[in-house]
């Protein structure tokens, strides 16, 4: 810059205080001039980048690109983030508020890169103060001078300071360059440079229009002249019949002109049958109708340098070498691991390396996860994890090309995945594909010093070649994943959801885990005391691994029971194992425990382990999450059917008699199912009791509906049996005082069929009944010569009328004779319209003639399991009394 400042005004946020040097000397060339601090020192300039941006909205997004572009070009990208934010700001700034052109300079000296912003406003006066410096927060007044961009530079420049002269004020800001690591440098793409043409005349830019078709549509002056070919002769003809495309595998002509941009050389037939090589680029675009056309901006051979982007051409990296090939053979998008295998492996081979890894980036791309390796050892591990550009043990150099010249020099911990190993030398170059960082190639050999700049360039322009057949292969990849998880997570639902019994979900939980998601998986489940995570489960990939790995889970501390989502690793196993030298403990690997959480409360923890040498994938562990949730759910509901069904199983077992009463000269069988799976508390009931010296007392009912509501009614009508017919009442009178009892619960009422009777055996060997059948149904009863006929007469039901005259009916069973006594869920036994009835019932009785009253009860139970292939739908109770004959059959 060669103004003097009339006004300066400074600010310092680090070490030291710089100020703006003087004119350079006369004839001083731009990459060396020096500039003078306030302490005597010298600044070398040693290259200098400067362009002016109009007053537009687009400026500050131009400025960005054109500082981003000169610092990378410079291979300083440590400070690009902080440059390319404050020269955003301060030429917002200009355009904006000033109104006027921006002036940016980018200077790259000796330790730092001093960036300078100056626009011309002729209304802004000059600061009463001069030679100042000031506080940055005292300055940063949003309407004074400075504002928001002067304080950003006070925030993140190590200097700054404005310059006022006539009609003009200049922002400048210093970014000091940190310490060059040791043994590392990034490898950049030489500028043009000595390569620009020596032109002894103005250079000719042909610009070529051709339409979707290939025709020649436009042709300018300088085409004319290049070619010797006037625009009438050319248009409407095919560029192909104008162009001699070379004879080299890959892309032809037609295929070049269907892509969005190419570059390269190739020869234009002149008017005067002359070839002349070119170099050229095309840009395919629409016009204003959008129609597809094709662009064609070409020059002569000798002339490259004004087309070529430096770092995009094959030629720029392999002018001395050939460049690589990392692609060899078939190209399958279903098989991502074994083509990145074959990557690594061939990078490795073609830069005669030790070693290569291949990182690909997660989905919010934070993270590089290690997919393909070869030659490495020690600590890496398959799928691990490297952060790209934050945190401890960060991926370095992540987004440019790097030649690491020897790793001995650099502090521990800087390559993560070389750490162990013996390797000295490391490339590594980025994949990207439009802007965006998908992966991260590296090559490493034993040697220091392996590798240079044309290497790292090699491997770069090879990397930019497969970046995008890798990312296609990784989205294939992932898509197949997320279908797969789909239909894993739809078929674990399925299988948790069809069942309710509790050491089966643990078994299904581990079994969906093990080997899809893990190679072994523990399941723990807590319990409401403080006893802390209980054992329950526990599967491995190999059978016979799975003993020794619950004795290790056994003796190890049981993970926490913390509701925080997601996976957390843990270690307590494999400290265990060490500590006791168990053989499982060489082959864990990585470890994480999820919370198994439903309504609130973590009822559970499921643990997934990998073998030694691989670690989880994202997409495994979001699964593992996934899985988690539902198999929590599970596990709760079988806990509360358990529960449940425990309840009921109690409660049914109080609603019926504890034993049977053995009653001389009669044989009795009862056989009892409550409708519904688990389902152990019903509407009907049976009961057998003495009442007296002799006399016996036996009942078979039914309350309307089942469950517990049912069940309550249950209760009280054989409770009330008991007591009633204890204090001497005839059967009559016991149900018409069970009758006004039940009446008395009021809404909670429900009526109640019953089956009442009192059996006394006598010394012929026969048995007297007497019986009342209140709404029930009828007892049938089995002759010795396989007659059947019912042994009373329907009365009226319980629970519905305040009077009831009942009757009692006399019956006297002779030996080998059988009274059956059954609920209505065995005679309304159906399937579809058909219904088994009274006259089923008794034709299934009539083959049961000879037999005990066991085998009665078992012969009628199995003919209503096998009357419908549906299971019961209503409770079902048998009551068999048989009166042996006297030979005691």
């Amino acid at each position: 810059m060669g103004y003097q400042p009339e006004s300066r005004v400074e600010g310092r946020t680090g070490p030291g205080r710089r100020v703006p040097a003087p004119p350079a000397p006369p004839g001083a060339p731009p990459e060396a001039v020096r500039r003078t601090s306030s302490r005597g020192d010298v600044d070398v300039v040693t290259a200098r980048a400067a362009a002016t941006f109009e007053p537009v909205d687009r400026s500050a997004a131009a400025a960005r690109g054109f500082v981003r572009d000169a610092l990378l070009g410079w291979g300083v990208p440590e400070v690009v983030d902080d440059a390319v934010v404050l020269v955003s700001e301060l030429v917002t700034n200009a355009v904006v508020h000033a109104g006027t052109a921006a002036e940016v300079a980018c200077l790259r000296e000796q330790e730092t890169v001093r960036i300078e912003v100056s626009d011309r406003h002729p209304e802004r006066g000059l600061p009463s103060f001069a030679n100042v410096t000031l506080n940055s927060d005292r300055y940063a007044d949003p309407d004074g001078e400075g504002g928001r961009g002067l304080l950003m530079c006070s925030a993140l420049s190590s200097s700054w300071g404005v310059e006022y002269a006539a009609g003009r004020k200049t922002v400048w800001f210093r970014l000091d360059l940190p310490d060059q690591r040791p043994g590392t440098r990034y490898a950049l793409p030489s500028l043009p440079g000595g390569e620009l043409p020596a032109a002894d005349g103005p250079v000719r830019v042909a610009v070529v229009q051709l339409d979707d078709h290939g025709r020649v549509r436009h042709w300018n002056a300088d085409a004319e002249s290049l070619f010797h070919r006037p625009a009438d002769a050319v248009f409407g003809r095919p560029w192909a019949e104008l162009a001699r495309w070379p004879q080299t595998p890959g892309l032809g002509l037609g295929d070049t002109l269907r892509l969005a941009r190419w570059e390269g050389s190739y020869a234009v037939r002149g008017g005067d049958g002359a070839e002349r090589e070119v170099y050229g680029t095309h840009v395919r675009l629409r016009d204003s109708q959008g129609t597809p056309t094709v662009l064609c901006v070409l020059v002569r051979e000798a002339d490259r340098a004004v087309l070529r982007t430096p770092g995009t051409s094959a030629e720029t990296t392999a002018t001395a070498v050939e460049p690589l090939d990392l692609l060899v053979g078939p190209v399958s998008p279903d098989d991502l691991p074994s083509l990145l295998q074959r990557i690594v492996e061939r990078a490795r081979d073609l830069l005669d390396a030790d070693a290569s890894y291949l990182l690909l980036t997660s989905e919010d791309e934070t993270e590089f996860e290690l997919r393909a390796a070869t030659g490495l050892a020690g600590p890496s591990r398959r799928f691990a994890r490297l952060p790209v550009d934050a945190g401890a043990g960060r991926f370095d150099s992540a987004r440019l090309p790097a030649v690491h010249e020897d790793l001995a020099v650099r502090p521990a911990g800087a390559a993560p995945l070389l750490d162990g190993t013996e390797l000295r030398s490391l490339i590594t170059v980025p994949l990207k594909v439009e802007g965006r960082l998908t992966g991260s190639l590296g090559v490493a050999a034993a040697a220091p010093g392996r590798y240079d700049n044309e290497d790292a360039l090699r491997l770069q322009f090879a990397a930019d070649r497969i970046a995008l057949a890798l990312e296609s292969a990784r989205l294939g990849e992932l898509e197949r994943l997320r279908r797969g998880s789909l239909s894993f997570l739809v078929e674990a639902s399925d299988l948790l959801a069809g069942t309710l019994e509790h050491e089966q979900t643990l078994a299904l939980m581990a079994q969906m885990a093990v080997p899809t998601l893990s190679s072994w998986c523990a399941v723990y489940t807590t319990a409401d005391t403080a006893a802390g995570a209980e054992l329950a489960f526990v599967l491995h990939e190999d059978e016979d691994r799975i003993d020794a790995l619950r004795a290790l889970l056994d003796k190890s501390p049981a993970p926490e029971a913390v509701p925080s989502p997601g996976a957390r690793p843990w270690t307590a196993p494999a400290e265990t194992a060490r500590a006791l030298g168990h053989p499982v403990g060489p082959e864990l690997g990585e470890t994480v425990v999820l919370p198994l959480s439903a309504r609130n409360r973590v009822i559970g923890l499921l643990v997934l382990g990998t073998r030694r040498g691989l670690r989880f994938r994202q997409e495994i562990l979001e699964l593992g999450e996934d899985l988690s949730r539902r198999a929590a759910l599970a596990l709760d509901n079988s806990r509360l059917y358990s529960e449940r069904t425990a309840t009921s199983q109690a409660f049914q077992r109080a609603l019926l008699p504890p034993e049977l009463p053995k009653i001389p000269g009669v044989e009795v069988e009862v056989f009892y199912q409550a409708a519904g799976e688990g389902n152990e508390v019903g509407g009907d009931f049976y009961d057998l009791f003495p009442i007296r010296e002799g006399t016996y007392g036996f009942a078979i009912g039914d309350v309307c509906g089942t469950g517990p509501e049912a069940a309550s009614v249950t209760g009280l009508a054989r409770h009330s049996l008991r007591l009633l017919a204890r204090e001497g009442l005839d059967a009559p009178q016991v149900l018409t005082r069970l009758n006004a009892a039940i009446l008395d619960e009021g809404s909670r009422a429900r009526f109640l069929t019953l089956l009442y009777g009192e059996l006394t055996p006598r010394e012929d060997g026969s048995t007297a009944l007497s019986l009342v059948c209140a709404g029930h149904p009828l007892p049938l009863r089995l002759r010795v010569d396989g007659q059947v006929d019912q042994a009373a007469s329907p009365q009226p039901l319980l629970g519905v009328m305040d009077e009831l005259d009942l009757t009692a009916e006399e019956l006297v069973l002779a030996p080998g004779e059988v009274l059956l006594c059954v609920t209505d869920g065995v005679t309304e036994r159906r399937e579809g319209r058909r219904m088994l009835g009274d006259d089923g019932l008794a034709e299934v009785l009539t083959g049961c003639a000879g037999l005990t009253a066991g085998a009665v009860a078992a012969r009628v139970h199995r003919a209503v399991e096998r009357f419908a292939p549906e299971p019961p739908s209503d409770d079902m109770a048998i009551l068999t009394l048989r009166i042996p004959t006297q030979r005691g059959n």
